[in-house]
């Protein structure tokens, strides 16, 4: 019986991975740099030589490996197809196929964001529990949905992503994805920062906010645990547009558990009750009862999802 997993996570600036037993422990972990030159022509190669090199450091023959995970940053279908990735310069070609051929060794491919979702399901914050939602709140959103272990990521690749629903339809300004009124626009780290900005130019309420030359999300939410009242409206409003797209995606997934991660969920309780708070009033009834809980895996739970991926 085969031994060990790898876990890959590609981020845009670096690949974390990870070796893993076969009953998910954790052996070692290590980062390689994202070379994104010619088009991410690079990326794969390095990845199979990185992990061809822990494989020889190790002492690991090919016949002791049970597969590689890979989490990329876009859309991938069932087969490990990747339908496009901007951020390193792909195009839509099927990366497990590409990876498996480089190792010899069988490669699953799926979305980061639902990887990480995995992975926090598998030892993470949602451990407990049966269906799961992960929800990333970072520089975008992003989402996963995890049933009995299994990622429901739909026909494209893109089930779970929930940073792009349309929230608001008088919205002018264009999200990063070309549509307009997204999630990502008022939830994401960026976001809250915009509002905090259109905010603080519409009142003449003090605030420490206007000190600061640079606002950033933990700036924000700082401020309104201190008592600052412009940042606890910010806070507030922040909680009301993410607590109103949880209910909405509750109307259709019926999860038992929201698992908040990403930089911005470092806000901690106060993040999680105002979401909560306004999730409760949105939701239809028969789903009010969803527990919230903050990630735990931090930036590994790409490699623990991606290693799941092989496992269950």
């Amino acid at each position: 019986m085969a031994e060990y997993v790898f876990g890959v996570d590609i981020g845009g600036t670096t690949v974390k991975l990870g070796l893993f037993t076969s009953d998910g422990e954790l052996l070692d972990k290590w980062e390689i740099t994202t070379r994104k030159d010619d088009g991410g022509a690079y990326i794969l190669k390095d990845i199979a030589e990185s992990v061809t090199n822990k494989m020889t450091e190790k002492n690991i023959d090919k016949s002791d490996v049970k597969g590689v995970g890979m989490g990329v940053p876009g859309p991938v279908k069932e087969d490990g197809t990747v339908m496009k990735c901007v951020n390193l310069g792909w195009g839509m070609f099927n990366a497990a196929e590409e990876l498996s051929g480089l190792l010899s060794l069988p490669v699953k491919a799926g979305n980061d964001a639902n990887v990480a979702a995995l992975g926090e399901y598998w030892q993470g914050g949602g451990k407990d529990y049966k269906c799961v939602i992960m929800v990333t709140l970072g520089t975008g959103v992003g989402g996963g949905i995890i049933n009995e272990g299994k990622i429901v990521a739909g026909v494209n690749g893109a089930g779970g992503e929930i940073g792009h629903m349309t929230i608001d339809l008088d919205e002018q300004d264009t999200c990063n994805c070309g549509k307009k009124g997204c999630l990502e626009q008022y939830a994401s780290a960026t976001g809250i920062v915009r509002l905090a900005n259109r905010g603080l130019n519409a009142t003449d309420k003090p605030s420490k906010l206007r000190d600061i030359e640079s606002i950033t999300a933990k700036d924000i939410f700082d401020a309104a645990k201190e008592g600052d009242e412009v940042a606890q409206s910010l806070v507030e409003e922040h909680g009301k547009r993410l607590g109103y797209a949880l209910a909405n995606v509750a109307c259709v997934v019926d999860p038992e558990v929201f698992v908040i991660g990403g930089g911005v969920s470092k806000a901690g309780s106060i993040l999680i009750e105002t979401t909560k708070k306004y999730y409760q009033e949105y939701a239809f009834h028969a789903c009010r009862s969803a527990a919230f809980e903050l990630a735990t895996l931090g930036n590994d739970a790409g490699i623990y999802g991606a290693a799941a991926s092989v496992i269950l």
